[in-house]
């Protein structure tokens, strides 16, 4: 099957912006929380071997897509909720990812959080993110090389965010720097 030139254009859009904003906001997130959570910070600076477990914590954190909608392609049911072929459902990624049945303590920020399960890249099958280990990849490096350099950051304003019920991320975060 051949897209249209349309559908081309706006699936080249979404891997643009999907792969670029997402993982920056991820950033400024895990940055906010760690100055928010200055315990894990020393944690995760201590020992950066915890990157990989913490860089999933940020994700989930962040959950940069609050939601997608999808169309049901057959009658099924999620809970007890019919849900009928042709009916539109909405996966909310920042539910999901802070879901008590799922998440022990799902509002405490833990970079050594085992398992993750997170469904901020979707829940798999053919809608899962196409870069999801780019993005955790990115994440990872990211902060490999910017915590080492950091001895603290402090903000300096409030944080602005954009508005958006799409997107969850920041307009503004002003903060100071310490270099070590």
């Amino acid at each position: 099957m051949l897209l249209t030139e349309r559908e081309l254009d706006n699936f080249l859009t979404l891997l643009v912006i999907a792969g670029n904003e997402t993982t920056r906001q991820t950033l400024a997130h895990a940055m906010l929380a760690l100055m928010e959570h200055p315990g894990q910070w020393r944690l995760l600076r201590d020992d950066l071997s915890l990157l990989p477990t913490a860089a999933e914590e940020f994700i989930r954190w962040a959950s940069p897509v609050f939601h997608f909608r999808r169309t049901a392609t057959r009658d099924t049911e999620l809970r007890g909720v019919p849900i009928k072929r042709g009916d539109k459902v909405v996966l909310w990624y920042v539910s999901a990812n802070f879901d008590e049945d799922v998440f022990p303590d799902p509002f405490r920020f833990d970079v050594t959080r085992r398992p993750n399960d997170h469904a901020a890249f979707g829940p798999g099958g053919p809608h899962f993110c196409l870069g999801a280990w780019l993005a955790r990849l990115e994440v990872r490096v990211m902060l490999e090389e910017l915590l080492p350099r950091i001895a603290g950051m402090e903000p300096t304003g409030p944080v602005r965010r954009i508005r958006s019920n799409f997107a969850n991320g920041f307009k503004q975060m002003p903060v100071r720097v310490t270099l070590v």
